[in-house]
């Protein structure tokens, strides 16, 4: 599997240097997540690294990456194509980059939209990409913040956020991320 310092050496490599600076930012916060949640840094660390290795492709790659690996890809083109990084990462992560833990793929998978039974790692991931330090909009310093103290109810209030925002300027909402609230709205407020 690849290691930490490859991941981050493959990130600096393939995306331009704002997208670097990001993944980096995601790094740092997930990683402090971790310590304050009891999961595992070095997870968090790699999946951080890793989780927009396929942002900046072509969409035609994208495509690409599905159709060859059309079981992992699953019906992914049928969801809204801002979403279909995360999957595309999350299949290089295992064919290209040898990181055959389930738990680190599933957090690049969704960290864009969540999903149903998020784990400690797949809320740490979504929420460290959502606040992440460059990103400046009003609500990102709270859920810095928030974040190292409930992560579960952080989680439900980013996919809140991500739900009204996509409305407000009319994009679609993938499935995922709707269900992925309502379930974690049941979990945690009964």
């Amino acid at each position: 599997m690849i290691t930490i310092d490859e991941a981050k050496r493959l990130a600096k490599k393939n995306l331009s240097a704002k997208r670097y600076e990001h993944v980096c930012n995601v790094r740092k916060l997930a990683v402090r997540m971790a310590e304050a949640h009891g999961a595992d840094k070095d997870k968090a660390a790699l999946a951080a690294l890793l989780h927009d290795i396929a942002k900046e492709l072509p969409k035609e790659k994208v495509l690409q990456i599905f159709e060859e690996h059309a079981i992992m890809a699953g019906n992914i083109v049928e969801r809204p194509s801002s979403v279909w990084h995360g999957v595309a990462a999350a299949i290089l992560a295992k064919t290209e980059y040898g990181v055959h833990d389930e738990e680190i793929l599933s957090a690049i998978a969704c960290h864009t939209t969540g999903k149903l039974h998020m784990t400690k790692l797949d809320k740490i991931i979504y929420l460290a990409d959502m606040a992440s330090l460059e990103r400046t909009y009003q609500e990102a310093e709270e859920l810095r913040r928030e974040a190292m103290q409930d992560l579960d109810r952080t989680t439900i209030k980013g996919l809140g956020l991500s739900i009204e925002w996509l409305k407000a300027a009319g994009k679609a909402v993938d499935e995922q991320t709707l269900l992925a609230y309502a379930e974690q709205r049941a979990q945690y407020y009964g």
